[in-house]
């Protein structure tokens, strides 16, 4: 232990007291301490604190103690850090009340912040991705060959569907590794997957859409609230274990239907070929549009690879991918494959939208591609995402066996199955009120239904927090149970 310098340049070390008889474990001691300092103003924003090799040897403590109390932090929003880089105090601070022992009501978040890690001791907030592993050495890498290398042209207006750099480099991409059909000439660059859903249900309603099927459950931001805005009707087909129910999609009278068919969100079911083949079906019947959610088909564990739907019907399906979990979602870089016969419309749409995405972001992501930094980068990221959520299903067997985890082959998060009896609106409640975030399935359903259900996000949380999160439930579980 030493001095804490927080005035000035990096900290060589940090005044924390251990205390190694306490019940307490010694990595929540040290994040505490930082914590402290952090609120009291000791360590100012910006502020860099030391590797965790050095804090470690100053404490006596492993390194994997640090690395977790650290984790925690950036987890709560206390402190950033990326690999082979320093680790800082965070610019702006989390809201008062956030840290350990603070407990809030759990409440749906914003679009795009579903669990912040605020006022948790533990949050298993979906839809998050690790932004501490972007790849930053070979993203810079892009960015200097981009802007040596690209001639001045391209950084004038272009047309609405983007680069033709970045429209090959996906094609070459999608082609091998998701089975798409795609050709340059049929993508379109947008802002996430929320920017392209909006410009395709907006050119759905100008052909004279009516009527748009969802997942039930799904998602009810991005395409629920665009087609609502829009003015069309939006109808629920119920999910199960496999994907969505064929027959309600027949009976439903829609003119498109968005689906998650390699990944169902949130049960996590796989679409089987056999409904495929009956979507694709129904889809030519009806001249009908299916847009396929293609959000995070690159993170599997336990599977072969399962294939676009694109690749079977191109003129009847537009495909969606993003670079918002594979990546970062601030990067905002999504990206459509659309029917030839949609494609001018999505792309005046585009154009109308903003003027096109940025041609630097497009051009380092093109490069970055055709380097194989993004598939470098996924095989990387595979195995922590795998490690994490068998932690999560080693605690489930361990604190909530009675629980029934699915959908755990792919992705970034887990459902669980609650048994019968057990409300889930009352087990969310009070694990909030343990100090643990998490979200039931209940409220992303249209029509009620059974069973309750927990989401568990598990992509930025380390594997001692996912521990203890766990058993944060089972005490929660046990106070409903007793109620």
């Amino acid at each position: 232990m030493g001095r804490s310098r927080t005035n000035s340049g990096p900290a060589e070390d940090l005044l924390i007291e251990l205390d190694r008889d306490a019940s307490v474990p010694l990595h929540r001691q040290i994040e505490g301490s930082i914590r402290s300092g952090i609120r009291a103003g000791r360590l100012r924003a910006g502020a860099s604190l030391p590797p965790s090799r050095t804090l470690a040897a100053g404490l006596g403590v492993s390194r994997g103690v640090v690395v977790e109390a650290y984790q925690q932090l950036v987890a709560e929003g206390y402190i950033t850090s990326r690999p082979g880089g320093y680790t800082q105090v965070a610019a702006s601070m989390p809201p008062a009340g956030a840290g350990v022992g603070a407990a809030t009501p759990a409440t749906r978040p914003a679009v795009g912040a579903a669990g912040t890690g605020a006022g948790f001791r533990v949050d298993f907030g979906y839809g998050r991705t690790d932004v501490s592993q972007f790849p930053r050495a070979a993203w810079l890498r892009s960015v200097r060959a981009v802007l040596a290398g690209t001639p001045n042209d391209r950084f004038a207006y272009l047309d609405g569907r983007g680069v033709p750099e970045l429209r090959e480099a996906l094609c070459d991409y999608l082609n091998r590794v998701r089975g798409t059909a795609a050709a340059p000439d049929d993508v379109v660059i947008c802002s996430g997957y929320g920017q392209g859903v909006s410009l395709l249900i907006q050119v759905l309603a100008r052909r004279g859409a009516r009527r748009i099927a969802v997942e039930d459950p799904s998602s009810k931001d991005d395409a629920w609230v665009v087609a609502a805005a829009a003015g069309l009707d939006v109808v629920g087909i119920p999910v199960g274990p496999d994907g969505v129910q064929v027959g309600a999609l027949n009976r439903a009278d829609a003119d498109a239907i968005v689906l998650t068919p390699s990944h169902q969100w949130p049960t996590g079911g796989v679409l089987s070929a056999g409904a495929r083949a009956e979507v694709i079906r129904w889809a030519k019947r009806r001249g009908a549009i299916v847009i396929e959610d293609d959000y995070d088909a690159e993170y599997r564990y336990d599977r072969a690879p399962v294939g676009a739907m694109q690749g079977l019907a191109p003129e009847h399906v537009v495909y969606c991918g993003t670079a918002s979990k594979t990546l970062a979602p601030g990067l905002r870089l999504g990206w459509l494959v659309v029917p030839p016969h949609l494609v001018a419309d999505v792309a005046a749409a585009k154009l109308l939208a903003d003027r096109g995405s940025p041609v630097i972001d497009q051009l380092t992501f093109a490069d970055f591609l055709a380097r194989g930094e993004f598939d470098r980068h996924l095989r990387r990221m595979r195995p922590i995402y795998r490690r994490r959520r068998d932690a999560l299903l080693h605690a489930l067997r361990t604190h909530l066996p009675d629980l029934e985890p699915a959908g755990i082959a792919a992705g970034q998060h887990v459902v669980a199955w609650l048994p019968p009896g057990l409300d889930e609106a009352a087990v969310v409640a009070a694990a909030a009120r343990h100090g643990l975030g998490i979200h039931g399935v209940g409220p992303y359903r249209i029509n009620a239904a059974e069973p309750g259900g927990l989401i568990f996000g598990y992509a930025i949380l380390g594997e001692s927090a996912i521990a203890e999160g766990v058993a944060l439930l089972a005490a929660a579980v046990k106070e409903v149970r007793e109620a």
